[in-house]
C-alpha cells in the first residue's frame, strides 16, 4: 500500500512510523488513522515482523487532533437528522488505539511539538514516551464542544489520577513536557534536537530484547482493570508461554557463561 499522510521506514528491528502531514500539524483525520492502522498491522504482523515500533510527527507537531478541515465527512447522520460525531471513533479511532494498546510489540512514542485530541490519546499510548523540550499536550476537545475520546477518559485518571485528568479535560490548557514529566505523563524529556536520537535508542534497546517484552507491555495493560488473582493468573500463562521461547533459553545459557545475551526476539 502507498502511503500519502505517513512515512513508514524499517531501521534493522524497529520500524518507524512517521505522521507525515505538516500541513494541518499531522492531523489525524480518518485518511491518516486509516493509512497508520494499515502500516501498524504490517509491521507486527508481517513475513518479518518488527520488534519494537516508533511513532512520531513530521516537522512543527506530533498531531494536532482529528482534522477538524475534512468537514463532515464520516459523520453519518444520526436519527435526528443531525451528524454522528461518534461514529468514526466505532468505525475506525478505537479499533486503531485498541490495536495499539494490545500490540504484540513495544511502542515509543516521540513526541515533537503540540500532542493535541486525539492526538494526546496516541502520544499516551505509547510505552516509552519521549517528549522534545518543545513538547505540550492539550486535551482540546472542550474548545469544540466534544468529550475526549481516543481513550483518554480511561488513560489520564490511570497516568496522572482523577484530580489532574479533570483539569486537563475540563479546562483543557496546555501541558508542557517540563510539567508532563512531573505529572509521570512522560518517560523522558530531551533537547527538540535530541529527540529522535534518544527515541531510536530506546526502540533500539527494545528490539534487542527478548519477546517476553511484548507479553511483558500486555500484562501491566491488562493489570489496570484486574484484581490481584487474575493478575497472578495472568502473570502465571504469560510465563508458560516466555518459558518455552529461544529467548528464555538463550538468556539461561548467557546468565550461566557471565555473557550478554544474544536475544533473536523468539
Amino acid at each position: 500500500m502507498a502511503y500519502e499522510k505517513i512515512k513508514v521506514v524499517a531501521d534493522g528491528a524497529v520500524t518507524i512510523i512517521t505522521l507525515n502531514d505538516p500541513a494541518t500539524m499531522n492531523a489525524l483525520g480518518m485518511d491518516t488513522a486509516g493509512e497508520l492502522l494499515h502500516a501498524l498491522k504490517g509491521a507486527t504482523m508481517g513475513e518479518t515482523p518488527a520488534r519494537a515500533l516508533l511513532i512520531t510527527g513530521e516537522g512543527r507537531g506530533f498531531c494536532s487532533g482529528a482534522n477538524l478541515s475534512a468537514g463532515p465527512a464520516g459523520r453519518s447522520a444520526d436519527g435526528d437528522g443531525k451528524p454522528d460525531a461518534g461514529g468514526a471513533l466505532e468505525t475506525l479511532y478505537n479499533p486503531l488505539v485498541t490495536f495499539i494498546r494490545e500490540s504484540p510489540v513495544p511502542i515509543v512514542t516521540a513526541v515533537n511539538g503540540a500532542a493535541a485530541g486525539v492526538g494526546c490519546s496516541l502520544a499516551l499510548l505509547g510505552d516509552l514516551i519521549v517528549a522534545a523540550e518543545s513538547a505540550y499536550f492539550l486535551q482540546a476537545f472542550r474548545r469544540i464542544g466534544l468529550v475526549p475520546d481516543g481513550g483518554s477518559t480511561y488513560l489520564l485518571p490511570r497516568m496522572i489520577g482523577r484530580a489532574r485528568a479533570m483539569e486537563m479535560a475540563l479546562l483543557g490548557e496546555r501541558i508542557p513536557a517540563a510539567q508532563a514529566l512531573e505529572w509521570g505523563l512522560v518517560n523522558r524529556v530531551v533537547p527538540d534536537a535530541d529527540l529522535m536520537t534518544k527515541a531510536k535508542g530506546l526502540a533500539q534497546a527494545l528490539a534487542t530484547g527478548p519477546a517476553s517484552l511484548g507479553l511483558t507491555r500486555q500484562i501491566i495493560n491488562q493489570s489496570l482493570d484486574s484484581d490481584w488473582a487474575e493478575q497472578l493468573h495472568r502473570e502465571r500463562v504469560a510465563q508458560r508461554i516466555a518459558g518455552k521461547s529461544a529467548d528464555f533459553a538463550e538468556g539461561v545459557r548467557a546468565f550461566l557463561e557471565k555473557r550478554p545475551a544474544a536475544f533473536a526476539g523468539r
